[in-house]
């Protein structure tokens, strides 16, 4: 924040080299009250780079490896994970005939699995939210292919995914280079599930003979011009007689998410990009939505577990090869689901 003030002068205007939403290399002139704002933004936006990297960029390493599986035969209904060794099953549907429901925790059931510590699944009470896919379009070329499907979101209610935060107060004193740091900065808190719409499932891969392989698969919550529904909660943390506990958090961010990117790597990544970023309780506006841009442009791939990026790919492979259903692994770091009470748009 230091080296960003001493740019602020002491009149009534900024001189500002170069700010990251220019996109050309000449410098403008802000009103001094603006610049400070705009600083103030600018930090708040990069909360959200920087939560995601110590998110997912630690203790990845540590979580089990596996694979997924996709069922040849058509399932009645999604199982719930409890009830055998795997995790829950998915019933898909091409667009074609009788729409297959899932439950909104069974179609988002990646999330536990992409994450190095441990996470509680809540949803609301009477919760109704269901996802089907509703399209499906393959393109085939010699050496390659791609394969675009929608999901339609549907019902009312919430979920919501919580990283531990034991686990992430953990990871993030292992990255911090003091021994007892004073303070902690951008640990995730949740992920949000909440509202109707349309999402969309970009897959793309190689032909080798006839073999088909997946080599990415782009997750998008916004398809035709829908609302993403899906929130990400960050916080702050300072200890207190030595003591780091949640009830003491501050500086709460919420950002909506727009897209995740899984490819196929020894060095498994997820992209993300973002819609607009906001203090908790409070709406965001346009500026939201630009804090949202400046993180676009410097956020990188966050690390995250072998396990989650497989199973992504391997979900794709299912829609690619239309099974019609697929079986996630068991997430061994996921806890039961409860009821929560209500909190409205991820707040």
């Amino acid at each position: 924040m230091d080296d960003w003030l001493s740019m602020i002068g002491t009149g009534g205007w900024t001189f500002f080299p170069q700010l990251p939403i220019i996109r050309h290399p000449s410098s403008i002139l802000l009103p001094t009250w603006l610049a400070i704002r705009y600083i103030e933004e600018m930090n708040t936006a990069l909360k959200v780079v920087i939560a995601f990297s110590l998110a997912f960029g630690l203790g990845c390493q540590d979580r089990a490896q596996g694979g997924s599986t996709s069922k040849n035969e058509t399932a009645t209904e999604a199982e719930p994970a409890s009830q055998n060794a795997n995790g829950p099953t998915v019933l898909l549907s091409y667009g074609e005939g009788t729409l297959r429901k899932n439950p909104l925790q069974s179609f988002m059931y990646f999330v536990p699995l992409i994450s190095p510590v441990i996470v509680d699944r809540g949803t609301s009470n009477e919760n109704h939210q269901q996802v089907s896919v509703v399209s499906y379009e393959k393109k085939v070329t010699s050496r390659s292919f791609s394969v675009s499907c929608e999901f339609e979101i549907k019902g009312s209610g919430f979920s919501r995914y919580t990283f531990d935060p034991a686990g992430m107060t953990a990871l993030r004193i292992a990255e911090s280079k003091k021994a007892n740091p004073d303070s902690l900065s951008n640990l995730l808190d949740y992920i949000h599930f909440e509202g109707e719409g349309f999402g969309g499932i970009e897959i793309k891969g190689t032909i080798n003979g006839s073999t088909q392989t997946v080599t990415e698969v782009d997750l998008e919550f916004n398809a035709r011009g829908c609302k993403s529904p899906v929130a990400i909660g960050l916080y702050d943390l300072k200890a207190k007689n030595g003591q780091y506990r949640y009830s003491n958090r501050s500086s709460e961010v919420v950002a909506q998410v727009n897209s995740l990117t899984f490819k196929r790597s020894l060095d498994p990544r997820m992209g993300i990009t973002v819609a607009r970023i906001s203090k908790k309780a409070k709406t965001s506006g346009f500026l939201g939505q630009i804090k949202a841009a400046i993180v676009n442009l410097f956020i990188k791939p966050v690390k995250i577990t072998p396990l989650g990026n497989e199973t992504l790919l391997d979900f794709g492979f299912a829609l690619s090869e239309q099974k019609p259903a697929f079986t996630f692994p068991k997430a061994s770091n996921l806890k039961e689901a409860v009821i929560l009470a209500a909190e409205p748009n991820g707040q």
